[in-house]
C-alpha cells in the first residue's frame, strides 16, 4: 500500500444531521423485545447521524447499581448491540437511579463532537433524592452548544405546580463555568424530555376514552397541563413541541394496549414528551442558519413491557459548521519498524493542548463504544518527532489475530473527554501479522 495523504480532513459547509430521540418510561422493564421499530431501523429513507435515548424508571435497586458499576447495563448493551452494526459509537450516557442517558454517533462525526460536561440534578424527596430530576449531556456539536435534559417530574394530577417548579429548578441548576456560555440559555439548541408526568384536566374519565377512541385528540390536548402552562409562562413558551396526533401514553395494563383496568382506573395522559429550544441566532452571525425540524413526532403502541408507551421524535438539524478540522489528523502510514508495531503519523492543530493521558486506540470497525479498542498506546510512549508538527507513534498489534475485517485509529483526548480524531477504515495487511505461536504478549488494559 502507498503511503496516506496527511490532508486534512474537513467537515461541508453546508451540513444535514438528522437525530432520532427516544424517550421511555420502562417500569423496571428488562430490554427483552426487538427495538427495530423503537430505533426506526426498518426505515430505509432514513440515514440516522445521532440517536438520543432517555429512560426513566430504570432498575435501580443496591443490586443493580453495584452490577452496573462492575458490568454494562443491560439497556446500554441492547442498543450498542443494534447499533454499532450501523457504525454508530456510544459516546456520552449518565445515569441518576432510574434515569439513564445515552448518545449515539456515526463515527465520522466524533471528531467534531466534544463532550463538555454530564449532570445530574436530583429533585425528589427534600431535593436531594434522585429518584426525580433530569440528568444532562452537553455537547459541542461542530461548534455549536448542544444541552440534553432526560426529566422525571413528580407524578399525579393535583402536582402541576410542583411539575412546573422542578422544571425550574433543573434548567436554574444546568450552569457551565468555564466555556464561552456558561447559561444554558444561551446555548444554541436544548433537547429536554422524559417522563414529564403534566395530565389532562377538567374532562372525566369516560369521555377522554371517548375522545381516545374516536381520535379526537385536539380537544384533550387543550386542556393538557403542559399546553396550558406554556401560554402562562414566557420561558416555558419557548420550548416548542410538535402536535400531539397520537394517543396519550400513560397509563396501559402491562402487556396490552388496555388503559389502565385497575380499581384506580388512572386517566390517560401524555406523560412522556420531546420539547426543544432554539436560541435566537442573528442572521448576519448565522447565515446558514441554525434550523432544527421536526420530522416526525409519535408514539410507539406495539412495546407493552411498560405501563408507559415509548416515543420518538426524529429531527434534521441544518448548520453551517463552525469547527471545520479536526483537532487531530490522523492515518496510518502502513510502515512497520518491528514485526508487531504499527506507525502511526498524526497533526494537531495549533489550538489542541495535549495531555500526557491523551492516547491513540486501534478499533476494529463496528466499534461499540470508546472502550472497546483492541490495542492501545499512550501518545507519549515511543513517540518521535519529524518536525512541521508531525508526530509518530508505534503501536503494538502482537495480540491482533489475522484478519480481513477493518480498523480505526482513534485519538482520545483526556482534557476533552472526547475522541478529537479518527482515521479513516483500514485494513492491516496479512503479511504484518506474527505467527500464531508467538502471540505471547497479553493485550493491554486501561
Amino acid at each position: 500500500m502507498t503511503t496516506a495523504s496527511l490532508r486534512k480532513p474537513s467537515a461541508p459547509k453546508g451540513l444535514m444531521l438528522s437525530i432520532h430521540v427516544v424517550t421511555w418510561n420502562v417500569a423496571s422493564a428488562a430490554p427483552t423485545v426487538d427495538l427495530s421499530d423503537l430505533l426506526q431501523l426498518n426505515n430505509e429513507d432514513l440515514n440516522l447521524d445521532i440517536y438520543i435515548i432517555g429512560l426513566q424508571e430504570m432498575n435501580y435497586g443496591i443490586i443493580s447499581l453495584l452490577s452496573d458499576a462492575a458490568f454494562e447495563d443491560p439497556w446500554s448493551s441492547f442498543f450498542m448491540d443494534m447499533l454499532s452494526p450501523l457504525n454508530l459509537v456510544k459516546i456520552s450516557q449518565v445515569r441518576m437511579q432510574g434515569l439513564f442517558l445515552l448518545v449515539f454517533a456515526k463515527y465520522q462525526h466524533l471528531p467534531y463532537i466534544q463532550i463538555i460536561s454530564t449532570k445530574s440534578i436530583p429533585t425528589g424527596l427534600y431535593g436531594y433524592w434522585g429518584n426525580k430530576g433530569g440528568i444532562t449531556i452537553c455537547l459541542k456539536v461542530y461548534g455549536y452548544y448542544v444541552s440534553i435534559i432526560n426529566c422525571h417530574l413528580p407524578p399525579h394530577m393535583y402536582n402541576n405546580d410542583q411539575r412546573l417548579e422542578h422544571f425550574d429548578r433543573i434548567l436554574e441548576s444546568l450552569t457551565f463555568e468555564g466555556y464561552d456560555v456558561p447559561n444554558i440559555l444561551d446555548h444554541d439548541l436544548i433537547l429536554w424530555f422524559g417522563d414529564m408526568n403534566f395530565r389532562i384536566e377538567d374532562f372525566g374519565l369516560l369521555f377522554v376514552q371517548e375522545c381516545i377512541t374516536k381520535k379526537r385528540y385536539k380537544e384533550l390536548w387543550e386542556k393538557d397541563q403542559l399546553f396550558i402552562a406554556k401560554k402562562q409562562d414566557r420561558l416555558l413558551r419557548e420550548f416548542q413541541e410538535g402536535p400531539l396526533l397520537f394517543p396519550p401514553t400513560y397509563k396501559f395494563d402491562r402487556h396490552s394496549n388496555n388503559y389502565d383496568t385497575s380499581e384506580k382506573k388512572r386517566k390517560p395522559a401524555w406523560t412522556d414528551r420531546i420539547l426543544w429550544r432554539l436560541k435566537r441566532q442573528p442572521a448576519k452571525a448565522n447565515p446558514s442558519g441554525f434550523l432544527l425540524t421536526q420530522k416526525d413526532y409519535v408514539s410507539h403502541m406495539t412495546y407493552s413491557i411498560s405501563d408507559h408507551k415509548p416515543v420518538t421524535g426524529t429531527f434534521d438539524l441544518e448548520l453551517n459548521p463552525l469547527m471545520s478540522v479536526p483537532l487531530i489528523t490522523m492515518m496510518p502510514e502502513y510502515l512497520w519498524t518491528k514485526e508487531n508495531d504499527m506507525l502511526i503519523n498524526y497533526t494537531s492543530t495549533p489550538e489542541f493542548l495535549s495531555s500526557p493521558w491523551d492516547w491513540i486506540g486501534l478499533y476494529k470497525v463496528g466499534m461499540r463504544h470508546i472502550n472497546d479498542y483492541v490495542s492501545y498506546v499512550w501518545v507519549g510512549d515511543n513517540q518521535v518527532s519529524r518536525g512541521n508538527n508531525l508526530n509518530q507513534v508505534y503501536i503494538n498489534i502482537s495480540a491482533i489475530p489475522d484478519t480481513e475485517e477493518q480498523f480505526l485509529l482513534c485519538y482520545y483526548s483526556n482534557n476533552l473527554h472526547s475522541i478529537v480524531g479518527i482515521s479513516q477504515p483500514f485494513k492491516i495487511p496479512s503479511g504484518f501479522f506474527l505467527r500464531e505461536d508467538i502471540l505471547s504478549e497479553p493485550e493491554p488494559q486501561l
